[in-house]
C-alpha cells in the first residue's frame, strides 16, 4: 500500500499573508515561500510528526480555532528565551517523561502553537 511520506506544505487562510509569513520567519526560522524556481523553502529536520485529530470540545487549544500547529525544536529552553526577548508571551507546559517538553504560544493572528522538544531518543 502507498502511504504519504510527510507533510509538503500546510497552507492556511491568513489577513495579512506576507506579514505573517514575515513574522514565522522572524520568530521561528521558518522561511518564506520561495517565489522563482532558484530559492529554497523551509526544509524541515527529520523526526517523529504527530496527526492527532483531537475531540471537539478540546480544552488544549483556543476553542475558536480549528487546528494548532506544533513544531519541533532542539533546545526549547533556548528558543522560549529567544521569542521572549522579542516580547512574544510564551507559556511553558508541564514536561511529560518520555514524550519530551512542550511550551505554548500564538502567531499575531491568534493560531496556536505549540512547541516541541523530543525527549532523548526521539
Amino acid at each position: 500500500m502507498e502511504q504519504v511520506t510527510g507533510f509538503g506544505g500546510f497552507f492556511f487562510r491568513s489577513e495579512q499573508p506576507e506579514v505573517l509569513a514575515q513574522w514565522y520567519r522572524d520568530a521561528l526560522g521558518i522561511d518564506l515561500v520561495p517565489k522563482t524556481a532558484d530559492q529554497n523553502p523551509w526544509m524541515a529536520e527529520g523526526g517523529a510528526t504527530v496527526f492527532a485529530p483531537f475531540s471537539a470540545d478540546t480544552t488544549y487549544f483556543s476553542a475558536d480555532k480549528v487546528f494548532m500547529l506544533n513544531f519541533r525544536v532542539r533546545d526549547l529552553a533556548a528558543m522560549v528565551a529567544q521569542l521572549e526577548a522579542a516580547g512574544i508571551e510564551v507559556n511553558l507546559l508541564d514536561e511529560m517523561p518520555g514524550i519530551g517538553k512542550f511550551a505554548h504560544l500564538s502567531d499575531p493572528e491568534g493560531t496556536p502553537i505549540e512547541l516541541w522538544e523530543p525527549a532523548t531518543g526521539e
